[in-house]
């Protein structure tokens, strides 16, 4: 079950939520290596992030799977944000340069056809960089973040994953080293936690984030099959039986049976 829009949106714009995506958004920049005008997709909740990437790039998208809900991006200009299925992209073969995937795949339904989807997605060596949960770490076993919610992933499980869907992992990065509290002393000490956590627990880390890239030299069997996924709208006008048009029968019938 995926974590709801707006709780996601409240734990960002707590203090505890800023401090986390500080933390995340610089372990991205250590290996986020630099494609001008590429065509950048945030799937899940990436937007926090985004905006740190969205400069050099040729468009923009942030995709929100329809289990979460959606909110408009970016702020003060045209929305670039779409209500999807990831396992059934809106894109066409080989159109996105990059995926950002947060809050994404420890929630999907399948992870093998969601990682399908998305190789089906990216360009000839398009780059996917995934921000998951670490199942050592102690924000997995905290329920009051987005973090705590979902199915936590080690390396190992992470690696091996991408390998099955047909991606070669490359660089990795940790963060939240710091305990996820909201006690003010300890979000005080969160640089020192995180200094002293990559250096001597950086197996312990909060969230895991890999980058792969997509692999061309083997094929990946495709199924066809129908789609499974139905839109249906939430105020659906069906309209409401009036007494005009039953008024007269129910009259006449009561003279026919005098």
């Amino acid at each position: 079950m995926h974590a709801d829009i707006v709780d996601l949106r409240q734990f960002y714009h707590s203090e505890l939520g800023r401090l986390a995506e500080q933390s995340i958004g610089m372990a991205l920049s250590s290996l986020w290596v630099r494609l001008p005008q590429e065509r950048l997709v945030g799937l899940g909740y990436a937007v926090p992030f985004l905006d740190r990437f969205q400069a050099d790039t040729e468009r923009t998208f942030a995709f929100m799977p329809a289990g979460q809900g959606a909110v408009n991006w970016p702020m003060g200009s045209l929305s670039t944000t779409a209500l999807v299925f990831d396992e059934e992209l809106p894109l066409p073969d080989s159109s996105i340069d990059r995926v950002l995937m947060v809050h994404s795949l420890e929630f999907a339904e399948s992870p093998r056809e969601t990682l399908k989807e998305l190789w089906r997605v990216l360009a000839p060596g398009g780059r996917l960089v995934i921000v998951v949960p670490n199942r050592r770490g102690v924000w997995a076993r905290m329920e009051h973040t987005p973090f705590g919610s979902g199915r936590p992933y080690s390396r190992g499980q992470l690696t091996n994953l991408l390998r099955e869907t047909n991606f070669t992992p490359g660089a990795t990065a940790e963060a939240l080293f710091f305990p996820p509290s909201k006690l003010r002393t300890i979000l005080r000490l969160r640089r020192a936690f995180e200094r002293i956590g990559r250096t001597l627990w950086p197996a312990f880390s909060g969230v895991i984030i890999v980058e792969a890239q997509k692999r061309l030299y083997q094929g990946l069997p495709v199924a066809a099959r129908a789609s499974r996924r139905v839109f249906v709208p939430v105020l659906a006008p069906h309209g409401v039986p009036t007494t005009r048009t039953t008024a007269p029968r129910v009259f006449s019938d009561a003279q026919r049976t005098l």
